[in-house]
């Protein structure tokens, strides 16, 4: 932790343990294990009850919003709701495009190249192949781990193709990205430092070996080595940031994603046999999993001045979650905001966020979901629920850590 986060953490850490000890209710408790195996059964509790809503944990209270209206305002008042010092639940140091503009603005820029809908076209056809190729290695078993099986491999090999990471690599990041993914939502990350130091050298090394090519590359990390804003580039470790952040959040949330739709198109099977019979569904189906289901279930902000919120005070350097998913179940905006259906009019989630940084990599995790749905639905016409499992954690993020399914053909 920077020491300016440190010093934000100390000068307002009493302020905010004295003011969540006066409003604290406890009516969503994040880590109890009711909410961990459902958060959204809490979810009318906060939006009728607590708007705002004080938790203690990771040694520092926080408060939580979950009306729809509350977290779209926030996501749009940057100015306010910082992302200075983190996304996560702890204060962190500034870094790459998780932080506020100017530095925000420019990180971003060099990377979404990578992810214009010009460049999604032109890698449409090798994702759609990619799922086709995963299900058909499926085909000769009769049950198998739909998560470890398939919808993990799919967005791990996109994003490493879009990195340029080697083939013969990839089986590494699994362990790296499980790691990291822990180490998010742990009180205490040591336990994960050996494999986060070898994802880090292994990606400096992938850096530097950039920069030693006489002719430049044309992938991701060749792109960052050699872009430049007037005389400015980017160091190593600030290519490091930003690399790390694509491939952890491309990779889990999108596995997330895949999985949990596939989940709930099987807990009720007329579901998953509407997509087989219509694939033109696909999208619907998609869109209303990210409202139900969404892989972050929302991420924190720091607050840059005192405020007042639903008539709570609420102190300068105060970390607030801003609930994604409670405000997608939000019943001022979503009619019947806990049944799962793919019917409803498109909708308008906050999955993905909002505002300056609403997600880069939205459309790549939508095509990666289509060609997943897509292959599944045309291999596995019979598939077959046969446990939800257990979820994934930190708290903070929603999917099954692994969702066994039968093929019947």
């Amino acid at each position: 932790v920077s020491a300016c986060a440190s010093s934000c953490t100390a000068a307002t850490s009493s302020t905010v343990a004295e003011q969540a000890g006066a409003a604290m209710t406890e009516p969503y408790t994040p880590h109890a294990p009711a909410v961990l195996a459902d958060p959204a059964a809490g979810y009318g509790r906060l939006h009728d009850g607590a708007p705002l809503a004080w938790v203690r944990s990771f040694d520092l209270p926080y408060c939580i919003l979950s009306r729809y209206a509350d977290v779209a305002e926030a996501l749009r008042d940057i100015t306010t709701f910082s992302s200075e010092f983190g996304q996560g639940p702890r204060f962190t140091p500034p870094a790459g495009m998780l932080s506020d503009p100017p530095q925000h603005t420019f990180f971003r820029s060099l990377v979404q190249q990578a992810f214009t809908p010009r460049s999604m076209a032109a890698i449409t056809d090798q994702v759609l192949a990619l799922g086709e190729s995963l299900a058909a290695n499926l085909l000769e078993r009769e049950e198998w781990d739909l998560h470890d099986d398939f919808a993990f491999p799919l967005p791990v090999m996109v994003i490493a193709g879009l990195l340029g990471v080697p083939a013969d690599d990839i089986h590494h990041f699994k362990r790296w990205s499980d790691a990291s993914v822990a180490a998010m939502g742990a009180e205490d990350p040591r336990p994960y430092a050996e494999d986060l130091q070898a994802m880090a050298r292994y990606l400096l090394a992938a850096i530097r070996e950039r920069r030693t090519r006489v002719t430049p590359g044309t992938d991701l990390i060749a792109l960052l080595v050699a872009a430049r804003e007037g005389d400015r580039g980017l160091e190593d470790a600030e290519i490091l940031g930003v690399v790390t952040q694509l491939l952890v959040g491309g990779n889990e949330t999108t596995t997330s994603l895949i999985t949990n739709a596939v989940w709930r198109l099987l807990e009720q099977p007329a579901l998953w046999r509407a997509l087989v019979a219509d694939p033109g569904l696909v999208d619907r189906v998609i869109e209303e999993s990210l409202r139900f289901d969404p892989p972050v279930l929302g991420l924190f902000r720091n607050t840059t001045r005192d405020l007042v919120l639903h008539g709570e005070p609420v102190p300068k350097g105060t970390k607030v979650w801003l609930h994604y998913a409670a405000a997608n179940r939000d019943p001022r905006v979503f009619a019947e905001p806990d049944r799962f259906d793919p019917a409803r009019e498109r909708s308008r989630h906050l999955a993905f966020g909002l505002g300056v940084h609403f997600c880069l990599g939205a459309q790549l995790a939508r095509l990666e979901a289509r060609s997943a749905l897509l292959a599944l639905a045309r291999h596995f016409p019979r598939l077959e629920l046969v446990n939800a499992g257990e979820r994934i954690t930190p708290f903070f993020l929603w999917g099954r850590r692994h969702l066994p399914v039968r093929s019947r053909l």
